[in-house]
């Protein structure tokens, strides 16, 4: 069955962590992922970091500066057989903190 899993949440993101969570979750679900996009707050970085990908493949880079908006993240995967839960845990084990 297709889906999609939407993620908004506060706080920054540890970069290592995301990373590893990334390619972990590519290497394992990447089949079953169609499309994934977002806009995430990365510790230590004035600027929003934009990222999007179909299946295995996994584009992101440096976007424009937060400025006076509040930092958070968004990002939202479609697919196939995806773990609402499993996906949030993932994701905010990511996170530095988080205010929600």
């Amino acid at each position: 069955t297709v889906s999609s899993v939407g993620i908004t949440t506060s706080g920054d993101l540890d970069a290592r962590k995301l990373n590893a969570w990334m390619s972990n979750l590519l290497k394992e679900k990447g089949q079953d992922i169609f499309r994934m996009k977002g806009v995430l707050s990365i510790k230590g970085e004035a600027n929003r970091f934009v990222f999007q990908g179909i299946h295995m493949l996994f584009d992101g880079k440096v976007d424009k500066p937060w400025g006076n908006t509040p930092r958070s993240n968004k990002l939202v995967f479609i697919g196939r057989n995806l773990d609402r839960e499993e996906l949030t845990a993932g994701f905010k084990s990511c996170l530095l903190y988080t205010s929600d």
